[in-house]
């Protein structure tokens, strides 16, 4: 999801430096800095999996003051190839972060996420505890299966809610006893010659009316490329199908590895893709974190109230 840079205090300088690093399995991903060469070093994980990286995602950050670096995940944005699966999983993404670290020669670094990024985020500062100095969390997602059933079944937070959108995102599709079982009929959608297209917008709309506290009129799809479409479908159905590739609850399982890293968690309180709760149980687990719940704003990091606090967090903070 895009936005634009109206929201923090910014340099003319952007991105100084675009490039691709192939990090094996025939993947080549696609990376950027922007901002000040000597700054804070700041890693910027986008949503999905599968929005990729998108435009003016720097905004949050005072470009003369921060090194801000931002990638595609395999298979979408500019990364190549595109829209591919294979050997696409969440270890995966996070070996490629790592691999990133290193070939960039950053000791250290503060790591910015939101929606499934808080989830590499987190996933991430578990694994490699050192490398994170901070935390800065928006739309947490905990990838359990509460989270999933959330966000894909009827009897779900997001359907009771959008019960009139939600029968668009179920067309094509008989009601279903769980979540695997609606990704499992979407895979077969997206393979059918005749069906794939729409599914594939059906699925990119329905994350795209329930991201905003004011659902747009206009199909998400009519603002992105098919590239777009596809890619977040794709790669989002394909991690959801396989529990994003995290055993269930392991973040909360697995918290006292970063219990010592400042952490600040920015979510909106009628957030439609990633339910409330999942920030409060994140900050009950990390007591020394920050917890703001920003009322009148739902999902997307562009929401006026969350934008203003991120900025906030990163102006005020380090």
């Amino acid at each position: 999801m895009t936005t634009n840079n109206m929201h923090g205090n910014h340099s003319n300088q952007l991105i100084y430096d675009h490039q691709h690093l192939d990090v094996g399995h025939g993947h080549l991903i696609s990376i950027e800095q922007s901002g000040n060469p000597n700054g804070i070093p700041v890693l910027y994980l986008h949503g999905g999996p599968g929005a990729g990286l998108g435009k003016h995602y720097q905004w949050p950050f005072d470009l003369k003051r921060y090194r801000v670096i931002g990638f595609d995940q395999r298979g979408c944005g500019r990364s190549t190839p595109t829209g591919n699966i294979a050997h696409n999983n969440t270890d995966y993404l996070l070996q490629d972060i790592e691999q990133l670290r290193e070939y960039l020669q950053i000791d250290s670094w503060i790591v910015f996420g939101g929606s499934w990024g808080s989830t590499l985020a987190l996933l991430y500062a578990i694994k490699y505890t050192q490398r994170v100095n901070a935390l800065v969390l928006r739309g947490i997602f905990l990838a359990r299966k509460e989270d999933f059933e959330w966000f894909l079944m009827p009897n779900g937070g997001a359907a009771q809610v959008f019960p009139d959108i939600y029968q668009n995102f179920r067309r094509n599709f008989k009601s279903s006893d769980s979540f695997l079982d609606v990704c499992e009929q979407y895979i077969r959608l997206f393979q059918d010659e005749h069906k794939h297209k729409s599914a594939l917008q059906d699925w990119y709309n329905w994350e795209g009316h329930i991201s905003r506290l004011q659902s747009s009129a206009i199909d998400a799809s009519d603002l992105s490329s098919e590239n777009q479409v596809r890619n977040l479908a794709l790669l989002e159905c394909h991690y959801l199908l396989n529990h994003c590739f995290v055993e269930e609850n392991f973040i909360i399982d697995n918290i006292q590895a970063i219990r010592h890293i400042p952490c600040h968690i920015v979510h909106g309180r009628y957030d439609m893709v990633c339910k409330v709760e999942s920030a409060l149980t994140l900050h009950h687990h990390l007591p020394q974190s920050t917890l703001d719940i920003i009322d009148n704003a739902g999902h997307s990091m562009s929401e006026n109230g969350i934008a203003k606090r991120l900025v906030e967090i990163m102006c005020n903070e380090f």
